[in-house]
């Protein structure tokens, strides 16, 4: 098992990040959602390195199989996690990618640590900039909202993650973009985690303000959102963000949900490669291109 020490626990026991490392090339570092792991970027650790991209993943402290200490859930610290990972394995010219609270560990460390090695960004259904409702902040989210994910997590914890996988995947008595079996790889994946991170990171990702980093991103950034997201909905989040970032794009997919790197998979893939290649990425998704473009790299990398 693949992991990184980036510190110690209470009992001065070490912390360590589980990661996965496929492929050559130029690095993309994965930074999951919550409630989830690592795996849950199945996908694109499947597609992104036959394109000739090296692609590393890693579970966030207290989920997947890194370790689960009882504190450091904050985004100082898991922006600290996160550099240890890029420093660790050496890593240079980076394109980080966060999904939902991965969103904030990315804005976290491009402030925190200056953007050292890194050298694109995107952010997927991201927290950013600040989804709590105050007083600055209108259009955020009322407190109320994340009071009840804590309370319910208390009282159930695995009856309540298998409602929201319900709306993280934008399944309803009509829709249903994901089979019975993948909500059922989600909520193990959850399940992973241990009680007090699934709660602390619940406090961290609906409570941080992180509009003073994300204008301190100086590198290319691309926003991708879902316009069907519940989760995290793009009014209070891409859609202002986007606003704070000097070099940053907007991309909406309409109609997509939360977990739009499972339901939209194939364009999400060519998304992140066509910004990383430094590509203009198209507001629609022509499978017939991204089929040939693939078959393209496959060739090159035969050589």
């Amino acid at each position: 098992m693949n992991l990184i020490k980036v510190g110690q626990d209470e009992q001065g026991k070490p912390i360590e990040l589980h990661y996965c490392d496929y492929g050559q090339g130029d690095p993309i570092v994965l930074i999951h959602g919550w409630p989830l792991s690592a795996a849950s970027w199945e996908y694109q650790l499947a597609e992104l390195p036959l394109h000739n991209k090296r692609v590393i993943a890693y579970d966030r402290r207290g989920f997947g199989h890194s370790s689960k200490p009882w504190n450091g859930y904050n985004y100082d610290t898991l922006a600290d996690d996160l550099k240890a990972v890029l420093d660790e394995l050496n890593l240079q010219n980076v394109t980080l990618v966060g999904f939902s609270m991965g969103g904030g560990e990315v804005a976290r460390y491009m402030s925190r640590h200056q953007g050292a090695r890194v050298s694109k960004v995107i952010f997927v259904s991201a927290v950013t900039p600040y989804l709590l409702k105050t007083d600055d902040n209108p259009d955020g989210v009322d407190k109320s909202t994340f009071d009840d994910i804590i309370e319910n997590l208390g009282k159930d914890r695995p009856d309540f993650l298998a409602t929201f996988g319900k709306q993280f995947y934008g399944v309803g008595i009509v829709s249903k973009p994901v089979s019975q079996a993948t909500l059922d790889w989600s909520q193990s994946l959850a399940l992973q985690a241990s009680p007090r991170p699934t709660t602390a990171c619940v406090k961290a990702w609906s409570e941080t303000d992180f509009r003073g980093d994300l204008a301190t991103i100086k590198v290319p950034a691309l926003f991708i959102h879902g316009s069907s997201d519940k989760t995290v909905p793009l009014k209070n989040s891409a859609e202002q963000a986007v606003k704070l970032v000097p070099n940053a794009t907007l991309v909406v997919y309409d109609g997509e949900p939360h977990g739009l790197n499972v339901t939209a998979k194939d364009r999400f893939n060519r998304d992140i490669l066509k910004f990383v290649a430094g590509e203009a990425v198209p507001e629609d998704f022509d499978e017939g291109d991204y089929v040939a473009d693939r078959a393209d790299d496959e060739n090159r990398s035969a050589y």
